[in-house]
């Protein structure tokens, strides 16, 4: 989500649309489960001082509800920006999301965009899309590449103070526990306030 563009600049918006996705359900569906379920961290499990900050952004139609109500709404409605070339199964992928969030209040205009020129034309361009990253093998790689306020490929235009204030102090931290502290918290960070929901961290199967 594009966090400046309403109705994603508010936090609450944003929360709720978290708990309306099934993640479990599109990594089995969607995925045939190759994949560990996302919780709206970047950090895949098996990077050094990743964490898996919590409440969990599990499937909770309640609670998304919830979010909405502490932002004035009693439903809400959005186009998402799809197409295969954002990843294989990303538009199956937004279409079992659209069927989850009605339990929600949440109405998901999935719309299918061409795969030429995906990149070029949608990413970055529009306010909600999908997208996936290709792994990093560090946090401050991830971050520094995606989060930062004046990264260039900032795809959720998020710009967090604390966060990028942390960023800085732990590339010259050498004391590991305050370091592993200091990437827990940013992690923590993006996952309560950041725009992105991150349904999977999918498994890459060769033969």
């Amino acid at each position: 989500m594009n966090v400046t563009a309403k109705p994603f600049d508010d936090v609450n918006i944003r929360l709720a649309i978290k708990y309306s996705m099934n993640r479990d359900e599109v990594v089995d569906k969607v995925f045939l489960g190759h994949g560990v379920v996302g919780n709206d961290n970047p950090i895949a499990p098996t990077v050094k001082f990743a964490v898996d900050p919590q409440p969990r952004h599990s499937y909770n139609p309640e609670t998304a509800k919830a979010f909405l109500k502490k932002a004035g709404l009693e439903t809400l409605a959005f186009d998402l920006s799809v197409a295969e070339a954002a990843f294989a199964g990303a538009v199956d992928a937004a279409l079992l999301w659209k069927e989850h969030a009605k339990a929600c209040g949440i109405d998901i205009n999935v719309i299918r965009e061409p795969d030429d020129g995906y990149w070029d034309n949608v990413w970055l361009k529009k306010p909600f899309v999908a997208s996936y990253w290709s792994g990093r093998p560090t946090v401050d790689w991830m971050m520094t590449t995606a989060y930062a306020a004046d990264a260039a490929w900032n795809d959720t235009f998020w710009k967090n103070p604390r966060f990028n204030e942390l960023l800085v102090q732990a590339r010259s931290e050498t004391d590991e526990a305050k370091r592993a502290a200091m990437y827990a918290e940013m992690q923590q960070l993006v996952h309560d306030d950041g725009g992105l929901v991150n349904m999977v961290f999918n498994s890459y199967v060769e033969a």
